[in-house]
């Protein structure tokens, strides 16, 4: 099977890179901070010191890095690009702005390197269960190849949108319907609670309804059990946030309700839950209409 390297072994990152490990491929996993890379080395993968020696050899080389900037200082302020094998393929499964996955793409293709921008959708639960939604921009031709060497598959389902930045357009479009999704369930489920119904049976009364949804039946429950330990911690939301709506803006587009649950979201982060799930949306609301809470446990967050 062919050789990967993996950089980043986050929340997100290491299932992903464990999933390749036990599903043959031969992974070279690396990270800034080393004990995360410990999953990958117990399933069976190798570790390296640094991001060249990571991707020396490797047939394909796939990184979830935090930002567009990250991507930029492991990859081409490090010089690991020099270490790449001519012929590979970087598959990039940050979310990055869809301009620097372009730039990415041309700086790649003059060294021999293919490239796909696949950010992916679906939290930490998709990504250890391997049911990842994946949206491929880039090469059809580098896609097919990454699809014949089955290089998604134990991550989740890849699809392939358009040439190079159609992958991260494709996530800001994902991260609209979350962000609107998430403020509607925090909303609804707020007032269920002000109004005596009880909010735990909301997920089970509207699945399979118009009002149903992922977010409802994981980020739901999370505000109900008042568990905001992170699957999408709120610093990465509002950087993707942010992310379109910068892009919006250069497509000459505005998007009002975007603009309204950014701003939430960046003041939750500017209160400091830079680490929170993004489902602590309803924290900002419970704010708003004190004494009005979800439930009465206590508050679940990051260590």
């Amino acid at each position: 099977m062919a050789t990967i390297a993996f950089l980043g072994l986050g929340i997100m990152g290491a299932p992903m890179a464990v999933n390749l490990v036990r599903a043959g491929f031969d992974v070279m996993g690396w990270n800034r901070t080393s004990s995360k890379a410990t999953p990958v080395r117990e399933a069976g993968g190798s570790v390296a010191k640094t991001p060249a020696e990571a991707v020396e050899g490797a047939e394909f080389i796939l990184s979830i890095l935090d930002s567009g900037p990250v991507v930029r200082e492991v990859f081409f302020d490090s010089g690991a690009v020099d270490h790449m094998l001519s012929g590979a393929i970087f598959i990039d499964m940050a979310s990055i702005p869809p301009k620097m996955a372009q730039a990415h793409a041309t700086l790649l293709k003059e060294v021999g390197v293919g490239h796909l921008d696949a950010p992916v959708s679906g939290g930490s639960l998709g990504a250890a269960e391997g049911s990842l939604a994946i949206m491929a921009g880039g090469e059809k031709a580098d896609f097919d190849r990454a699809e014949a060497a089955g290089v998604f598959k134990p991550m989740g389902r890849a699809s392939y949108i358009g040439p190079a930045g159609s992958g991260q357009i494709a996530k800001l479009a994902n991260q609209i319907m979350v962000a609107v999704n998430i403020s509607g369930v925090a909303q609804a489920l707020l007032l269920a609670s002000a109004g005596g119904a009880d909010p735990a049976q909301i997920p089970e009364a509207l699945s399979g309804g118009h009002g149903d949804s992922r977010v409802l039946q994981e980020h739901g429950r999370r505000m109900i059990g008042r568990d905001f330990r992170p699957g999408a911690p709120i610093r990465n939301f509002v950087k993707d946030l942010n992310t379109v709506l910068e892009t919006a803006g250069d497509l000459n587009v505005r998007l009002p309700i975007v603009e309204a649950v950014r701003d939430v979201f960046q003041d939750l982060y500017d209160k400091g839950l830079t680490r929170h799930d993004h489902s602590a949306f309803l924290l900002h609301l419970e704010d708003m209409n004190t004494p009005v809470r979800l439930g009465t446990g206590a508050d679940i967050t990051p260590e």
